[in-house]
């Protein structure tokens, strides 16, 4: 099939790789973007994989303990302006509120609950901010812990919005233990919090790129299959390290885990804490923003 230039500039953006490398990739792989970045990646060429297209979208994700209970949305709007307007981050933080209080099974029931301290609806308020601000404004998500000790980090006014759940003994106060958590989720976006959570399937897609990276090299290709084995074995601790929250070296500490961090902490406090949940929304994650043409939006509302 035919490759445009627009798929391979597409395929570029989500790996690094160079232009001619990623049109061999979609020619070898028919077009399909996933099978080109797992091509790519078997070639040694994409080191990992990003997400497809731009982060583009605007708004605020939003954290918070509200009547003991941890709450985290995300609510989009079209522009950045607007994003930081008070009213909007008034509107949002009533949202927080109205999960906090009433507990919705889901987006539905949130948008059918009573909006925090008003007798309309989730659905009626959100509509009222888009006739005041003036643009399109959509509540996307949220997650909520009533049980154990939620501690919440905003990045960036509302970039990112990460909320933890620990399970604490001792009577300690694990603020401090929590928000090092948060602003490590923030900062790495491990796809897992802890190596057990690897599904076999995930390990055996890695070990299978492991392996074919090794057999398009040509000084590990001759080698014998147990001793690639043990190679592999190997280089998927690296995999857990890179991709676990409790396996990562913790940022505020290099010689230490993010296990051991939380176990010493709370061990110096003179209690335990378990890292039980957490949730990091960034705002406008996988959405894709409208292009705009100005000069052409400009010329046709000009009648030209």
């Amino acid at each position: 099939m035919a490759i445009s230039a627009k798929d391979v500039q597409k395929l570029r953006e989500m790996t690094g790789v160079g232009m001619m490398d990623c049109k061999k990739a979609l020619t070898e792989s028919n077009g399909d973007f996933d099978k080109a970045i797992e091509w790519l990646r078997e070639k040694g060429l994409a080191a990992s994989q990003k997400k497809a297209g731009r982060i583009a979208a605007e708004g605020m994700a939003y954290a918070a303990i509200i009547d003991g209970v941890g709450v985290v949305v995300e609510v989009n709007a079209e522009t950045d302006f607007v994003a930081k307007n008070e009213k909007f981050v008034d509107f949002v933080k009533g949202v927080a509120a109205t999960v906090a209080a009433c507990a919705p099974a889901d987006m539905d029931a949130l948008m059918e609950c009573k909006y925090n301290g008003t007798d309309l609806t989730v659905t009626q308020q959100q509509q009222e901010m888009v006739l005041v601000i003036g643009e399109n404004i959509k509540v996307r998500r949220f997650h909520r812990f009533a049980d154990g000790v939620s501690v919440p980090y905003i990045h960036a006014g509302g970039k990112i919005g990460v909320l933890v759940n620990l399970a604490v003994e001792g009577g300690i106060d694990a603020t401090e233990i929590g928000k090092d958590l948060a602003m490590q989720i923030a900062a790495l976006n491990p796809r897992f919090l802890d190596k057990a959570q690897v599904t076999q399937d995930v390990l055996d897609e890695e070990k299978k790129i492991l392996l074919a990276q090794m057999d398009n090299d040509p000084k590990m290709a001759s080698k014998p299959a147990q001793v690639k084995e043990k190679i592999v074995a190997g280089k998927l601790n690296k995999f857990y390290s890179e991709n676990c929250l409790l396996q990562q070296t913790f940022v505020k500490d290099s010689e230490v885990t993010v296990e051991q961090y939380v176990a010493a902490a709370a061990k110096k406090l003179g209690g335990s804490v378990t890292l039980k949940d957490a949730v990091r929304f960034e705002k406008g994650e996988g959405i894709e923003k409208k292009q705009e043409n100005f000069a052409e939006e400009i010329a046709k509302q000009l009648g030209k």
